[in-house]
């Protein structure tokens, strides 16, 4: 399950090549919002602090310093607690905090602010920059957020320079690693089992939950309870017309289309998945006019994605696409119209999170994983088809991670026909 300790070192080696020298950077792992009265948010690790660490425990810090050509980093984790463990489950010893993150340095958190200062004060290695995470809703403490303890710092430290490291860490999960990749043909895969088994139980009289609680079982089953990528969508008929529909209370009625937009997680890495299926197993003509138009352009940008194009452009062949081939159709009177069906985005990065870190003013290069989604929304005829592949960006172009997952009309007419079997395309 963790993340080998040769891809850790290599990512915060990344890490510090990018800093300036006589820098630090801090890195904090967050903190539980609360939920309620006597209940917190189930905790999720800031993604900048798992990505360098592998280290999924709240209130814990990572240190890395950069000064006098030399680099260390530090890992500073919460003391052993019996009251604490008894409660809420064991945490990491600091031999098990050495052995998943790779880091050999590590300390108590109750250490942390003394041994930075000491670093900060330090008049031989004077340091310079101070590197932090600005993320507005990282919080760090009970009543602290990163913004706080930064501002703290500056009143302390005051001619320091301090300075945002997202812009560097961006660019580093902007771009996957071997191991990257396959831990998200590993989240495809569960996602793939799932919707399978959503295609099974998928017929008139099922209430979109149902099939979305399938969905999750099945990928939990397969991921080790890993859970979902994203709240799942699962909207029939009128209501995949919105695009984040967000309460699948409806009732999927025969001949109806439901569109799914879902993913399972593979060690945090996330499947981003759109399918749309006929509920009965057969489309009807203009279903099929509609859905093979956007399955189309769902091709044709696969085709043109390439290191050196923008997201921009791809979503520029998106339009000019779905226009045409609507205008040609008589689905819409004027190109311009294409506006008010397709109103969304082609891509975004895909990473650690569904919506990953990225700049979408750089052009693609090796190793991006983006999302190709192009979609069409009428709500007048109770419509909503989507189609969302995978892509990874390879020096020959871009290969469709996902391509497992059957989308062709006749395809998945087969699989009703033949008793809804295995839906892989061989």
């Amino acid at each position: 399950m963790g993340v080998p300790s040769q891809e850790l070192n290599a990512r915060r080696l990344r890490f510090l090549k990018g800093l300036e020298d006589n820098s630090v950077a801090i890195v904090f792992s967050g903190y539980p919002k609360i939920l309620s009265e006597d209940e917190d948010y189930k905790f999720e690790v800031n993604r900048n602090f798992y990505y360098l660490t592998g280290v999924e425990q709240e209130e814990s810090i990572a240190l890395f310093i950069k000064a006098e050509g030399e680099e260390k980093t530090f890992l500073f984790i919460s003391p052993f607690d019996e009251t604490k463990e008894k409660w809420y489950g064991k945490k990491l010893t600091i031999e098990e905090g050495k052995e998943q993150s790779g880091i050999q340095n590590i300390l108590l958190t109750s250490s942390f602010n003394s041994r930075l200062e000491a670093v900060l004060n330090d008049e031989i290695n004077p340091i310079k920059n101070v590197y932090f995470d600005d993320s507005e809703e990282l919080k760090i403490g009970s009543k602290q957020y990163v913004c706080d303890y930064i501002a703290s710092l500056k009143n302390r430290f005051p001619l320091k320079n301090y300075v945002s490291f997202l812009p560097l860490i961006t660019r580093l999960r902007m771009v996957k690693s071997n191991y990257e990749v396959n831990e998200f043909i590993k989240a495809i895969e569960s996602t793939r089992l799932g919707i399978r088994s959503v295609m099974v139980e998928c017929r008139g009289g099922v209430k979109e939950y149902e099939l979305a609680t399938t969905f999750s079982k099945v990928i939990n089953d397969d991921n080790e309870y890993q859970g979902v990528s994203f709240n799942t969508i699962m909207a029939s008929g009128v209501h995949a017309a919105t695009l984040h529909y967000p309460n699948p209370l409806g009732t999927c009625k025969q001949g109806d289309l439901v569109l799914m937009d879902l993913g399972a997680k593979h060690n945090h890495y996330c499947a981003d998945i759109s399918r749309t299926i006929p509920v009965g197993g057969k489309f009807n003509e203009f279903q099929k006019v509609l859905y093979e138009i956007v399955l189309g352009c769902n091709k044709a940008v696969s085709n043109f994605a390439k290191p050196g194009v923008t997201i921009k452009e791809l979503n520029d062949l998106a339009i000019e696409y779905l226009s045409s081939e609507c205008l040609e159709a008589g689905i819409i009177s004027k190109k311009e119209d294409i506006s008010k069906i397709y109103f969304h985005s082609i891509s975004h990065h895909i990473g650690l999170d569904t919506h990953d870190l990225s700049d979408r003013s750089l052009p693609l290069e090796v190793g991006n994983i983006i999302s190709n989604e192009p979609g069409l929304y009428i709500k007048e005829k109770g419509i909503g088809i989507r189609i969302e592949d995978d892509l990874l960006i390879t020096k020959e172009g871009a290969e469709v991670l996902s391509k497992s997952i059957i989308k062709e009309i006749d395809e998945i007419e087969t699989f009703y026909s033949l008793g809804k079997q295995d839906g892989k395309r061989e």
